[in-house]
């Protein structure tokens, strides 16, 4: 078995260990232990409420990471390549960058009401500008010298731009990427507590009222799980799968 492998699962059997005498230190019905909470995950899994509303959560995540990333990519690139349009958009982001979270969602469900529309504009909102932050930066570190060469042999536009100019941006794009996932499923959550009637947020606020601590725990620890399935498994791999081809 590998290495790193072992003291990671060292380290998290040594976080239960912690959270287990944690628990018995203080009271159960602040701190539940983690058998408890592992069973309320198996009861909600059965009954099939977890997979529900996780699902659901799932799919806000998505949709709003796939807006943020392809309005901030768009955006990024082009600040990156023109000073003239950089100049006069870099205070707008910087705008944005530094409004909280949580106004541009009471600002979104008033606008828009209590849709699923207002929450996926809400989430992007909050993600573009550092989405075009990092794009930006991979865009003005581009080597212009290889697109000259491109530009010798005479490649069309299309593919220089996917064969020359994009591979360049990969590391940039993965880097958005993988902070940018992180960042949005805590939104979508404040999103769901704030003004859904469905999710694993919204869950968390009712679980709250009743102080049912182990389901809080059970429902974060679900999401958390899958989160961490989706960045070692797919955003890891593509990160270095991109960090290769710059390496060459």
């Amino acid at each position: 078995m590998n290495n790193n492998l072992l003291i990671k699962l060292f380290s998290l059997i040594c976080l239960f260990i912690v959270w287990a005498i944690l628990s018995n230190v203080l009271s159960i019905e602040t701190l539940p232990p983690p058998g408890e909470v592992f069973l309320t995950l198996k009861e909600e899994l059965l009954e099939g409420n977890l997979l529900y509303h996780l699902t659901i959560t799932l799919y806000r995540v998505f949709l709003s990471f796939i807006v943020a990333m392809f309005i901030g990519v768009i955006l990024g690139i082009i600040m990156g390549n023109s000073k003239k349009f950089n100049n006069i958009f870099d205070s707008w982001n910087i705008i944005f960058l530094n409004i909280p979270a949580l106004v541009l969602i009471i600002l979104s469900y008033v606008w828009f009401g209590l849709t699923e529309l207002a929450a996926i504009v809400a989430v992007s909102l909050n993600k573009i500008p550092n989405v075009v932050v990092t794009v930006r930066e991979g865009a003005k570190a581009v080597d212009r010298k290889l697109l000259e060469v491109a530009q010798i042999y005479k490649v069309g536009r299309i593919k220089k731009f996917f064969l020359f100019y994009l591979p360049q941006l990969y590391p940039y794009l993965i880097a958005s990427a993988r902070g940018g996932i992180s960042l949005i499923w805590k939104i979508v959550l404040v999103v769901e507590l704030l003004g859904r009637s469905n999710g694993i947020g919204f869950k968390l606020h009712e679980f709250f009222q009743f102080f049912d601590i182990a389901s809080i725990l059970a429902y974060t620890f679900a999401f958390v799980i899958v989160m961490i399935l989706i960045d070692n498994f797919l955003l890891t791999p593509l990160d270095n799968a991109a960090n290769k081809w710059r390496e060459n």
